[in-house]
């Protein structure tokens, strides 16, 4: 028996004793194959999948780096049907790769092959029903063909049915246009070029970096790589804007050159910059946009917070799959559950930072994470009781108990960017007029938006009280406090956002403060130990204080 923090059991769960001195080497250790599924405050439980160990393999980990980590970590003796299960799950991935073979006697000169170093496997998948019909002319006892537009589709339901194949199919190289980083003043850091190079390696994939690490430098890199015409999709139209400066000052495109496709405007540029909500705009039951995938030819896809790829997205991507594909998240969590599709559409993860490394390396600021728990007051603990089930979460998350804490944060942290994070308009604008602060929501014209976040940015206001729209993509590099007061139930990926916001590294050096305030015994509490999940999986620990001790 060793004196490891892990306890390794048989149904494929991990336990990881958060206070043993080994126990931050073996969360690293755990962190590519393993997805963290609870997080209270002594021992944290990971569980190990099929989807976790096959992107671990994209990723360049083999089944002998996984085992060695179980081994080497775990107190006692590791299950052995359990090491010869992630084996066998690992080498799953690549029994089946999609090739490109090339034809003396066709015009075109190559064709999309199916192709396995085991032939039971390959005639296993193609007994199932809504695989076959997807294959064509069977070549040998090896190999079947496959017709490009079902490329991404066969991925899809080859990964369903647990045997993912490796797309070594390659891409076309598209509309050759000339891209390249402008680093006269500055230069990629070396995680960033690391994160183009294992995605331009790949050929196509999922960069998982935290907000403030500089994901859209990633993105450049890949375009600068290309050289082509690139299709960028980003969640709303501030993001695009910000998108489209960042390259003006990054690199060599001009301002020419970069066209926006959004709800205001409708320009097709060499490099486009388009909304997801343009794209899956409905009209008489059609999506009216989804002929700019097809407008220039393209050479690069960027997919910016591809955790929130909308579905239609998805089969819109199903059809791009000899394009090379760039998804950027904070995290690959999906709260729909969607992750396999991230996987076989836009592709296996190619590179992801741990928040802690980057902290560490100070491109990052480190981060004091606190909860502050509230008692609901006797007349809303009533009404929360005999409230119905869809109401309680509302009810605790704007019980007024929360706004002295609010003021006393606020107060403490006076002169300090600091953001009050919500989901309830009425939570919010309460807020926004006892703390004398200007707020901001879905309804905030992108013009108003822009001239709050600029004097935000300089210093002119201190505090912005912001909805849910502050969760993506928003340039906010001097935010240093986060108070968080309401959210979207129990969502990791919104909690991946919103911490984000106050890590960009401070010019002092200085820590940032993120506070959740939780109204205790409800379901508001319950949602944010969910919520949690996320940072503990990154290494950031919750410390837990009571109002009364603030206020």
């Amino acid at each position: 028996m060793n004196d490891g923090p892990l306890i390794v059991q048989s149904d494929k769960t991990l336990l990881l004793e958060v206070d043993h001195p080994n126990a931050e080497a073996a969360r690293r250790a755990i962190a590519p194959f393993a997805e963290l599924e609870r997080a209270p405050e002594h021992v944290h439980t990971y569980r190990i999948t099929p989807l976790g160990l096959w992107n671990a393999r994209a990723a360049g980990h083999d089944a002998e780096q996984v085992v060695d980590a179980l081994i080497t970590h775990s107190r006692y003796a590791v299950p052995n049907a359990l090491l010869v299960d992630v084996a066998d799950t690992m080498d799953r991935y690549g029994r089946l790769t999609l090739t490109k073979e090339g034809l003396t006697d066709s015009p075109e000169g190559t064709r999309l092959v199916l192709r396995t170093t085991d032939r039971p496997v390959l005639e296993e998948v193609l007994r199932y029903k809504k695989i076959k019909p997807l294959t064509g002319e069977r070549l040998d006892d090896l190999a079947v063909v496959v017709h490009p537009s079902e490329r991404g589709t066969l991925k899809q339901e080859l990964l369903k049915v647990g045997w993912p194949a490796e797309d070594l199919a390659g891409y076309v190289d598209g509309e050759a246009h000339p891209i390249d980083l402008d680093q006269a003043d500055w230069h990629l850091r070396p995680y960033q070029q690391h994160a183009v190079d294992g995605f331009w390696h790949g050929g196509s994939g999922v960069v998982v970096l935290p907000c403030g690490a500089g994901k859209t430098l990633v993105g450049a890199g890949a375009m600068a790589a290309a050289k082509a015409t690139t299709l960028i999709l980003v969640t709303n139209t501030v993001s695009a804007r910000q998108w489209k400066d960042e390259l003006i000052r990054r690199t060599t495109l001009t301002e020419d050159e970069i066209g926006e496709y959004s709800g205001a405007r409708k320009e097709i540029r060499p490099v486009t910059i388009a909304t997801y909500q343009v794209l899956t705009t409905k009209r008489k039951g059609a999506y009216a946009h989804l002929d700019l995938l097809d407008a220039r030819d393209w050479g690069l896809i960027v997919y910016d917070e591809v955790h929130l790829l909308p579905a239609p997205i998805f089969r819109m991507t199903a059809d791009l799959q000899a394009r090379r594909r760039l998804g950027l998240t904070a995290t690959l969590v999906r709260e729909d559950g969607r992750e396999a599709d991230v996987f076989s559409l836009i592709g296996p993860k190619r590179f992801d930072a741990p928040w802690k490394d980057i902290e560490a390396q100070g491109y990052i600021a480190p981060a004091d994470c606190v909860e502050v728990r509230v008692s609901l007051p006797d007349g809303q603990r009533m009404a929360y009781a005999v409230s119905e089930p869809e109401e309680r979460y509302r009810l605790a998350s704007c019980s007024d108990a929360k706004l002295p804490v609010i003021e006393k944060l606020a107060e403490q942290h006076a002169g300090e960017p600091t953001l009050v994070i919500g989901q309830y308009l009425d939570q919010l604008h309460e807020v926004a007029e006892r703390l004398g602060a200007e707020v901001i929501t879905g309804e905030t014209t992108v013009k108003e938006r822009q001239r709050l976040y600029d004097a935000f940015r300089v210093g002119e206001i201190t505090t912005l009280v912001v909805s849910k729209v502050a969760n993506f993509s928003i340039d906010l590099p001097e935010a240093s406090v986060a108070i968080q007061i309401s959210g979207t139930f129990g969502s990791r990926q919104e909690e991946a956002q919103r911490l984000g916001r106050v890590l960009r590294p401070k010019g002092d050096g200085r820590t940032a403060h993120f506070y959740t305030i939780v109204s205790r015994d409800t379901v508001d509490a319950d949602f944010a130990a969910h919520r949690q999940r996320f940072l503990a999986e990154q290494g950031y620990a919750y410390r837990i204080v009571d109002a009364d001790d603030l206020i």
